[in-house]
């Protein structure tokens, strides 16, 4: 891997940046300096160090995204903005992609990586990670309403929604619901399945990952250490 690689996926420095650590003396690999960006290193034997301090090799990037509305849940399309679109180009190289899915008008958590084996296990219908999101509706939720969200409903397939949680604000306008699976445009359906329509849809948390309340819409940033422990530690459980 080259070294300007290497510091674009641990978030350290973009790939120009790289460039002027390197001829500024900056950088060092096994304790000798380096100048030059694009030498190739070994990430997992390597030791690189950054102003003295020791970067330390992830083999997966895992970045967390405040979705804006407009924007495809999606690698590549002709026609629409992709969530990819909302990072730096260096970024973009890496072979990221999103984890799941959110509908275009759908904001939010989303989680972009380059580990297929985790995001598979996340999505999948029977690892039951939780999801929730933060909605308003059009018509007030009745009490009943709500009791059949709660138990699952009916919305055109084979079997009902499985359980879901919901918390309803005063007015029965909004509130937060919990899924355990993703359906296509799951929550549009089970409002639709009680006679009501979703009008804003915003994923707070996917998992143990919850979104930043620094990040502004369209913003993103990488995701701790703590955090990726707990993603590894859900797919090591599983």
């Amino acid at each position: 891997m080259r070294l300007d690689k290497f510091l674009v996926s641990t978030g350290k420095l973009t790939r120009s940046e790289s460039g002027r650590a390197a001829r500024s003396g900056r950088l060092t690999v096994n304790g000798v300096s380096v100048r030059r960006a694009d030498m190739h290193i070994d990430p997992e034997v390597d030791r690189v160090t950054l102003d003295g301090e020791l970067i330390v090799y992830r083999r997966h990037t895992y970045i967390m995204l405040n979705k804006p509305s407009g924007y495809v849940s999606a690698t590549d399309d002709k026609n629409l903005p992709t969530v990819l679109e909302l990072l730096p180009e260096e970024l973009r190289k890496l072979g990221l992609f999103p984890a799941g899915r959110l509908d275009r008008d759908t904001v939010g958590l989303m989680l972009l990586t380059d580990n297929g084996e985790l995001a598979h296990f996340l999505l999948s219908p029977v690892s039951h990670v939780p999801k929730s999101y933060l909605f308003a509706c059009r018509d007030a939720l009745s009490s009943n309403d709500v009791e059949t969200l709660k138990a699952g409903v009916d919305i055109g397939e084979e079997k009902p929604t499985k359980p879901a949680e919901l918390t309803v604000n005063e007015d029965g306008l909004g509130g937060v619901i919990t899924l355990s699976e993703g359906r296509y445009h799951q929550i549009k359906r089970m409002f639709e399945a009680v006679g009501n329509k979703i009008t804003s849809l915003e994923r707070l948390t996917f998992g143990p990952l919850a979104l930043d309340a620094s990040l502004a819409r369209g913003e993103w940033r990488f995701l701790t250490p703590e955090e990726i422990a707990e993603l590894e530690k859900h797919n090591r459980n599983k």
